[in-house]
């Protein structure tokens, strides 16, 4: 269900997450662990949850995307707590590469990617982290540079010990329109304004986050271009 207006007319990027050969080309900043017991990618912390923020990372796609685009995915949580991110439109605050040698080194601590010297979006869904957001669970959407949170809605997906399907993830990006939706359920429809945090983001790259000690499986990734009906 993409966004009105807008439909899908190029798929530009499929990948099954099934087998190690299908990350290969994947940059990883932190230390996850990655496995497929299930035939799908299994992302976990490879240090100590102790470590707070250090112990977190980020797993980026190599490829670099246009303004314009749908991105879904299969997710399936298997520990709690935690709390899953997808980053997306990522790229240097000058218009730099995300991977430019002269950007500073990140190594999965959340400041160095909200507060750093690159801009994206990112969205958070299954946010089990803390007290607070297991008592009232949303799925939020973030800007960045800066940490500005500028959209929430309820978050569908069940607790670990509850769940008993998989989630099908999309987000649809379109000009300054973002939508959010679960198993095709709309969850937030927000429009940059271009200016209260600055310009609307372009092209850039996408990412899967995640917080420790969360565990989750992800699948069936899917990437098309969004153009005009």
């Amino acid at each position: 269900m993409p966004a009105s207006g807008v439909q899908r007319r190029e798929l530009l990027y499929e990948n099954p997450l099934a087998s190690p050969s299908d990350i290969s080309d994947w940059i990883a900043e932190g230390q996850p662990v990655t496995s497929f017991p299930q035939g799908r990618l299994r992302l976990e912390n490879g240090m100590d949850p102790k470590a707070g923020q250090a112990a977190n990372y980020l797993f980026w796609c190599p490829q670099v995307f246009p303004a314009d685009i749908a991105v879904s995915w299969i997710f399936r949580p298997l520990r709690e707590p935690g709390l899953a991110m997808f980053w997306f439109c990522a790229a240097g605050r000058k218009g730099e590469d995300l991977f430019d040698p002269a950007l500073a080194k990140r190594t999965g601590e959340y400041r160095q990617y909200h507060s750093g010297d690159i801009n994206a979006y990112h969205a958070s869904y299954f946010r089990r982290k803390n007290p607070d957001e297991r008592h009232f669970q949303t799925c939020n959407l973030r800007k960045s540079h800066g940490f500005h949170l500028v959209c929430s809605g309820g978050d569908p997906i069940a607790s670990v010990q509850d769940v008993a399907e998989d989630y099908r993830i999309e987000v649809v990006k379109y000009g300054a329109r973002i939508q959010f939706l679960v198993n095709d359920l709309l969850v937030y429809d927000w429009t940059d304004d271009g200016g209260t945090y600055g310009p609307v983001l372009g092209e850039g790259r996408i990412g899967l986050r995640q917080m420790a000690p969360l565990i989750a499986e992800y699948s069936d990734l899917k990437v098309w271009k969004v153009v005009a009906e």
